[in-house]
């Protein structure tokens, strides 16, 4: 225990985090008949916590710096466990959408002091076999989230996907407490508040846009407003930036082509492979008549291709640049996802398998070697730097893919549908539109919708793709192997403190 105790405990933490964000997606249909909700409360049930999980994960891993790493991280679990019974007592989407965001900002604590916490307990070979270990659990959660997800909701109820993190949290906090040691950075630096502020309201304003554009439109006041207030925000951040000694992010990084390039990398990444996701799982749900259960088996061959990926490539990919496998992934994803828009009003579920295993096989290109092509490209002292704004980039792509594809699948859907009743049918309503609309025509417009935003998400893995293969350049000198810079760049950021 008192050697693979603290492993354990921050394990256990990381599971619960990630879980969240896909467990959710098979539940999407039950939660909508049950707090009758609209397409748009659904989306910001997803973009709730995604959102507050990038926008604080830079600010709060600095403060945790200062404050101390595992009553940061103790702290996250408890907000985490008490928004999560929250949000299995909502009475509506309002008060649903409100306690992810406050579980966002727990899961935003504890994904910040996990890296840390670990490289603070184990060094030489056991980090390396920590972080092998906390890899894989990574990979496990974002797996088991749609299984696990469709069998409670199918069981006790679509609540339970948020009891369930009660009684793993109690244990995890028990655990660290016990197990894990305090940690801080070797030197005091200020908490840059403003550029966290400023950051969160970029990112919470261009999603806000995104996802009122859907049903109010691109050229909406609103709208206009909405995106207004994100380049000031923007423009904001980017002057705090510039200023401050101990800046989250520096903006200058960006003029380094390695560095944007990876940035956009990793937001086409989570955005193209996990975006798409939660409107199939409707269309799985309320079109085909699928099972929570069934539909989130459907996702299975995603999960499974990703995981054998992965866990083959450390060995087969061994010296092959980072650009190459993180680039190359990327334009396998926008294959697959060109493979999924094929869809008609009699398709099944098996018409997504040969698209969903060409995603699985670039995400399990792209995951490993995301985070080290990152930490790669700049210096040591700025690793933790690196390490926040790779998975800041990861979870905003996600929300805003989840924004941006829900708008482009409504808008196709409304070539055949009246306004109002496409977005009833993207929210899971096609029960309320059978006496009004025939069967046939309801397929057709989803399938449809669903088309357009594969496509979407596809162009963007290509964009993503195509800009990694051209701006992340492998620096002079001996190259690291994929598996060497994703592990031994991984304790870099861990012995390094937050900049």
């Amino acid at each position: 225990m008192r050697t693979w105790g603290p492993l354990t405990a921050v394990c256990l933490g990381t599971f619960m985090l990630l879980l969240d964000v896909t467990i959710a997606v098979v539940a999407l249909p039950d939660m909508a008949k049950g707090l009758h909700a609209s397409l748009s409360d659904l989306q910001w049930v997803m973009d709730g916590y995604a959102l507050a999980l990038a926008a604080l994960l830079l600010g709060v891993g600095a403060a945790a710096d200062v404050l101390g790493r595992r009553r940061v991280h103790v702290a996250g679990i408890a907000l985490f466990a008490a928004a999560s019974l929250w949000c299995g007592l909502a009475t509506g989407p309002g008060m649903l959408v409100a306690a992810r965001c406050v579980q966002g900002v727990g899961a935003a604590a504890m994904f910040a002091t996990t890296l840390p916490l670990l490289g603070s307990v184990y060094q030489g070979r056991r980090r390396s076999v920590a972080l092998g270990v906390w890899g894989a659990v990574s990979g496990a959660a974002a797996a088991v989230g749609p299984v696990l997800g469709g069998l409670l909701t199918d069981g006790p109820g679509w609540r339970w996907i948020f009891f369930v993190n009660l009684p793993v949290s109690v244990a995890a906090v028990a655990l660290t407490l016990k197990v894990v040691p305090e940690s801080r950075a070797e030197r005091a630096r200020r908490v840059d508040v403003a550029g966290t502020v400023t950051f969160a309201g970029f990112a919470g304003a261009l999603t806000y846009g995104a996802v009122r554009a859907g049903s109010h439109g691109w050229t909406e006041r609103g709208t206009l407003l909405s995106f207004g207030l994100a380049l000031l925000a923007l423009v904001c951040f980017v002057v705090v930036e510039r200023r401050v000694a101990d800046p989250l992010l520096d903006p200058r990084l960006f003029l380094r082509p390695a560095f944007a390039g990876v940035m956009v990398g990793a937001f086409a990444f989570n955005a193209a492979a996990f975006s798409v996701m939660a409107y199939t799982s409707i269309w799985l749900q309320t079109l085909l008549g699928m099972s929570p259960v069934r539909g989130g088996v459907v996702f299975l061959w995603l999960s499974l291709a990703s995981f054998v990926v992965a866990a083959a490539g450390g060995r087969l990919l061994h010296g092959v640049p980072a650009r190459l496998t993180v680039g190359g992934g990327l334009l396998l994803i926008a294959a697959g996802q060109f493979c999924t828009a094929v869809l008609d009003a009699g398709a099944t579920a098996t018409t997504l398998v040969p698209g969903l295993v060409l995603v699985g096989v670039g995400t399990g290109l792209v995951s490993p070697g995301i985070a080290g092509a990152a930490l790669a490209v700049v210096e040591p002292e700025r690793a933790g730097m690196a390490g926040g704004a790779v998975n800041t980039f990861r979870q905003l792509g996600y929300a805003l893919g989840i924004a941006v594809f829900g708008t482009v699948l409504t808008s196709r859907m409304q070539d055949a549908l009246p306004h109002d009743a496409a977005h009833a049918l993207a929210g899971g309503g096609a029960g309320a539109l059978r006496g009004a609309f025939p069967e046939h025509a309801l397929r057709s417009a989803f399938a449809s919708g669903l088309n357009a935003a594969s496509v979407a998400a596809a162009v963007v893995a290509l964009a993503g793709g195509v800009l990694v293969l051209t701006l992340v350049r492998a620096p002079r000198g001996p190259r690291a192997a994929v598996t060497e810079s994703a592990s031994a760049t991984l304790e870099e950021v861990t012995a390094q403190p937050r900049g």
